[in-house]
């Protein structure tokens, strides 16, 4: 009888000690239900073995699994991942491209779209009043005002294929971190985990993080083997990470004056990944530096090389004030970036050859009428389109390419919120389940404390029949 008794004892201490752990783990639960990258836990009871004797089977009660489960989709983590790879990559090339928007923009009437039209209109002037000084000083200001707008244009978009390199530069840094951290993190896993007894949960959810900050960077592939370790390699299969050990990016500079990515050995040697990169924030950095807006450039020297070549041949026919040949009009100039005036009209403008060399001067026009002309020539694209209307095209791709990356990155943004949304269902706490969880354990336990209190009252009845 004795040993029944003492046997319920043991079935009401295991009881308290299980259901107490239960409610811990419902409290960390409720602590972390605003912690990013949680994932719910639970405790798993299950039966003790129960004792079997003559007289019958005794029940010794529950206890508690010692590993924890962690409530976790894998494959949703690598959709995860995979979705702020993609979502990187159209962020960064949304942040360039709307950097090179605003330098395109004329809705102030400051741009190169104004800038050209009043170039335009006082080679006009000046054909109107040939001799005229204030005409000829006009035409010089605003032709002033136009290389240096292009100047500026050239060397703005220049400046952000510069910020993007930087950026590049940066979260090859970053990138290094991460992978070191991960590592980190896998020996911590492996260490707390060996045997099987007890569960790194909070250095799991925390390696997920630093994956996904990994994925948001660079296009990374990843899995995790038996004993537990995330192996990480790029795209085209080169190690980032091998169970304690992870392995750097480094940049060098190519013939363009920009960072290229490497991937380094173990030995040192070194590897261009440049062109493997596919998606992440670099990709939307490289490709913004290498293709999009070196487009542009090369597009705004086309255009100033065309303008100031026929103006230069047209210019050079006429005649001046003094009655000489005209000088080219702009120095010798290699694109949009040093665009600039020939210093010697700059200081003097009746050398400006308004007339054509078959008119007198001064009261000659032609040239200057012809000059004017110019614009509405077709110099661009093959001779299929004017100056202003290659502008135009430029400023539209500009705006297309910009809206197209933000299209992207919104449906980007909608698809990681859905799987964020999906990851909160799955791993995510609900108050209301924990509420109704500690409850229940904490009813539990109270029941268990009231057997202790039933055995002890069997006990003291027990002792005092003998």
């Amino acid at each position: 009888m004795a040993n029944i008794i003492y046997g319920m004892l043991n079935v009401a201490r295991t009881a308290l000690i299980t259901q107490q752990k239960a409610l811990d783990n419902t409290a960390n639960n409720i602590a972390n239900v605003n912690t990013e990258g949680y994932s719910r836990q639970r405790l798993n009871m299950e039966q003790n073995e129960p004792v079997r004797y003559d007289g019958g089977t005794l029940g010794t009660g529950v206890r508690a699994n010692r590993t924890i489960q962690r409530i976790y989709d894998r494959f949703l983590a690598g959709q995860i991942a995979g979705a702020a790879s993609q979502q990187g990559r159209w962020d960064a090339q949304l942040e360039t491209l709307e950097k090179a928007e605003l330098m395109f923009d004329d809705a102030s009437g400051y741009g190169l779209n104004g800038a050209m039209t009043e170039f335009w209109n006082s080679w006009q002037d000046v054909a109107n009043n040939p001799s005229g000084y204030t005409e000829r000083s006009m035409l010089l200001a605003n032709t002033q005002n136009l290389t240096l707008v292009f100047n500026k244009l050239s060397r703005d978009l220049s400046q952000v294929q510069g910020d993007s390199d930087l950026s590049i530069n940066g979260a090859v840094d970053t990138i290094n971190s991460l992978t070191s951290e991960i590592a980190g993190l896998n020996l911590k896993i492996a260490e707390v985990e060996a045997g099987n007894q007890h569960s790194a949960n909070e250095f799991r959810d925390q390696r997920d993080l630093k994956l996904k900050a990994l994925s948001s960077l660079v296009d990374v592939n990843s899995f995790e083997d038996a004993d537990g370790y995330l192996t990480i390699h790029t795209a085209n299969g080169h190690t980032l990470v091998d169970r304690t050990r992870s392995w750097d990016l480094t940049t060098e500079t190519n013939a363009a004056g920009f960072q290229d990515v490497f991937w380094e050995s173990s030995s040192g040697a070194q590897q261009n990944i440049t062109s493997d990169i596919s998606t992440g924030k670099l990709k939307g950095w490289l490709e913004a530096r290498d293709v999009i807006v070196p487009g542009y450039l090369t597009r705004l020297d086309d255009m100033a090389v065309a303008m100031a070549n026929a103006v230069n041949t047209q210019h050079s026919g006429g005649l001046d004030l003094n009655g000489n040949p005209g000088l080219d009009f702009f120095s010798p100039f290699t694109g949009a970036s040093d665009l600039t005036v020939n210093d010697l009209i700059v200081n003097d403008t009746n050398l400006i050859a308004a007339a054509a060399n078959t008119e007198g001067v001064p009261g000659g026009n032609s040239n200057a009428i012809a000059v004017a002309e110019i614009q509405n020539q077709l110099l661009m694209s093959g001779g299929s389109a004017t100056i202003g209307d290659f502008y135009g095209g430029l400023v539209s791709d500009v705006g297309r390419f910009t809206a197209q990356s933000k299209v992207n990155m919104d449906h980007q943004s909608t698809v990681s919120l859905q799987l964020a949304t999906y990851r909160e269902e799955v791993s995510g706490v609900s108050m209301d389940e924990e509420m109704v969880n500690m409850v229940q354990f904490q009813s539990a336990y109270n029941a268990a404390a009231k057997l202790v209190s039933a055995v002890d009252e069997m006990l003291e009845a027990l002792i005092a029949m003998v």
